[in-house]
């Protein structure tokens, strides 16, 4: 059965009028035979690569899944640590405590400096 839209005319390599001779037939077939098998090893490595690519989407899709998952509670603890924070500093005396919480923060990241550069 041949297609209309197949632009592929196979050539004749004998003279209009007289019969192919098998062995050319033969040849041919053996090397349609030959491209089939190429290509079906073709098929088969790109249906294991795009398995494997969609293995990789997934296990991609669940780490970010997890991040967003993290952010969403790490925001949510930052924001009721700021509502307490700013609370705290509208409530009596709150500067001061204010400046104290300020203070021990300069001297916690002042120790951990120079913990890290004399290591």
């Amino acid at each position: 059965m041949r297609r209309n839209n197949y632009p592929y005319q196979p050539l004749s390599n004998h003279p209009s009028g007289s019969n192919p001779q098998p062995a050319s037939h033969d040849s041919l077939e053996a090397e349609n035979e030959q491209a089939a098998e190429e290509l079906k090893q073709k098929i088969g490595a790109l249906k294991s690569l795009t398995i494997d690519i969609g293995n990789e989407v997934r296990y991609q899709d669940k780490l970010l899944r997890g991040i967003d998952d993290d952010m969403d509670r790490t925001s949510g603890f930052l924001g009721n640590t700021m509502t307490r924070v700013v609370r705290l500093a509208k409530q009596g005396g709150g500067a001061r405590q204010m400046f104290y919480m300020f203070l021990f923060v300069l001297v916690v990241f002042f120790i951990l400096w120079l913990t890290l550069k004399f290591k």
